[in-house]
């Protein structure tokens, strides 16, 4: 256990599994100690309060109050605190974040489709484009409207609710929705970001650690939101290409090869439209 991040497992956040995620750990364990400090300090002063100035002490009021500047001078090291992690630390780690994307080739590109209540995720095959999709072909075979006529979309691979993507290689998820807006959350990765119907909003981390991690909708979507999960399993390279095989056959796709955005398909832009992500532990 990282002794940086003590009072965060402690209060229940799982351990970081991405790249990025050590800062948003170290600028929240920060938080929570001077937090902590502020609850007991003001609980302090405020039961010194009582007893120095109880009743039987001073039995008339004093009108003209606290005349001491050392009150004004601690309300102003507070702000001070506050304006330095703000200014300071979390608005530069959110423009890294939201400006700095991997290069197109390096990433992984996956489009990430929310409904209630799951997630669909959608890769390129092996020619590295995306086939088109639209609302009308859309049917309990073909969640994501895949168009059965466009060359390109005979190879993509579309799965539900489980997630497979390599270690150590970035991945940039592309979130949109086809009902109302939900948030896709990977608390292990520290990153999450809200799907909108309508609108295509890229986050991105990079897993370092093998396993698999949950997955959780963090927008209140309707009754069904509290069973919105699924699993982001990172493989090792070698188990990442058994996957996608595997995936390519049930769907009669062929031999895949690693999905990577090719120079005549959808490439994620190093400064995105519209960004949106909440490190929260996305962010």
């Amino acid at each position: 256990m990282n002794s940086l991040a003590l009072i965060n497992e402690f209060l229940g956040q799982p351990p970081n599994a991405s790249s990025h995620g050590y800062q948003i750990d170290h600028i929240l364990e920060f938080c929570h100690w001077f937090m902590a400090a502020l609850f007991f300090g003001w609980s302090a002063f405020f039961i010194f309060v009582l007893i120095r100035f109880r009743k039987r002490v001073h039995p008339a009021a004093d009108h003209l109050g606290v005349r001491s500047g050392i009150s004004t001078h601690l309300e102003f090291s507070v702000v001070l605190i506050e304006a330095v992690l703000l200014l300071g630390f979390a608005i530069p780690l959110w423009a890294r974040r939201v400006n700095q994307f991997p290069p197109g080739r390096d990433a992984l590109l996956v489009h990430v489709v929310a409904q209630q209540f799951s997630f669909n995720y959608h890769l390129p095959g092996p020619d590295g484009q995306f086939g088109r999709r639209d609302v009308g072909f859309v049917s309990n075979s073909n969640p994501l409207g895949l168009d059965p006529n466009d060359p390109a979309g005979k190879d993509d691979i579309v799965t539900s609710g489980e997630l497979h993507v390599p270690v150590n290689r970035p991945m940039v998820a592309e979130l949109s929705s086809k009902d109302v807006i939900h948030d896709y959350f990977v608390p292990a990765m520290r990153i999450g970001g809200d799907a909108i119907p309508g609108s295509l909003i890229p986050v991105w981390f990079t897993p370092v650690k093998t396993g698999s991690y949950e997955v959780i909708c963090a927008q209140l979507c309707g009754l069904g939101h509290y069973g919105m999960k699924g699993t982001l399993v990172v493989d090792t390279p070698q188990d990442y290409q058994a996957w996608l095989k595997e995936r390519a056959e049930l769907s009669g796709g062929g031999q895949p090869a690693a999905p990577s955005p090719s120079p005549g398909g959808q490439q994620p832009q190093n400064k995105p439209a519209a960004p949106a992500a909440s490190p929260s532990p996305g962010g």
